[in-house]
Formats: C-alpha cells, structure tokens, sequence
C-alpha cells in the first residue's frame, strides 16, 4: 500500500459567519474527496482518553472535530505525524491504508466522522503488526 502521511490533508470548512452565529458545511466530493456512505460520530469519551487505533484497507475519512478538541496521530508504517483537531470549521482527510488513533479527547468533545464507505469488520486492520505487514506489499 502506498498511501503516505503526505496524503493527508486539512481542509478549511467553509464558514459563514454572522451575528446569529457561524455556518459550516461539507459536501461530498467538493470539500472532501470521495461520495459519503457512512456518517458516525464519538461522544462521551472521558477527558484525556483515547479512541481507534486502526488503519482501513479501502475506507477513506474525514474527521471533524465538532465540539471541544482531539489529537489524531496518524502513521503510514515509517513516519507519525498528530494533527490537533479543535475548530468546527476544518477537518482532517485521511486516506485508506493509514494507522490512526484519536487521543487527548477534551471534556465533552464531539468527533464526526465521514467515511467513503458502510460499516465492514473485514475493512479493518486492527493489530498493528498486521497494519505493518500490510504496508510491505
């Protein structure tokens, strides 16, 4: 799998602000490069806890950090990068074949997230040795 931490990107949300408040929004293959097939989100993790810890073998995603703040970290197999999600109005686009694992969830924090793809238990690699092994072919 060839997918790198370079394949990642922050997206700036569009945001229209106003004095009843600030709109943002996304639109599938406009803001985000793929069609939405699935939408989930993460509530009620305890503060400084983590969450994930997984790389998809086709899912794509787009991670929104809709209330508090997270950090993702994410790793190809030979580099990690964390990325600090904290505003309603940019999310990060982690393509398939990547490592990823949400930590440092604040109080009361909400993640939404995106996917490219329906739920699929055989999508998922979840013991990085696999992850590693995968990365290799």
């Amino acid at each position: 799998m060839k997918t790198t931490i370079t394949d990642i990107k922050l997206i700036n949300l569009p945001k229209i602000e106003d004095p009843r408040g600030s709109l943002s929004f996304i639109e599938e293959e406009n803001q985000i490069p793929f069609a939405i097939e699935r939408t989930y989100w993460i509530y009620d993790v305890p503060g400084g806890q983590s969450h994930g810890g997984h790389a998809f073998i086709d899912q794509h995603e787009f991670i929104v950090a809709l209330s508090g703040s997270f950090d993702v970290a994410v790793d190809d197999g030979m580099e990690t990068k964390t990325y600090s999600l904290n505003r309603s109005y940019y999310g990060l686009y982690i393509p398939n074949g990547l490592w990823r694992q949400l930590n440092n969830f604040s109080t009361n924090s909400l993640a939404i997230i995106l996917s490219s793809t329906i739920f699929s238990e055989d999508d998922y690699i979840r013991d990085y040795q696999e992850f590693l092994k995968f990365k290799r072919l």
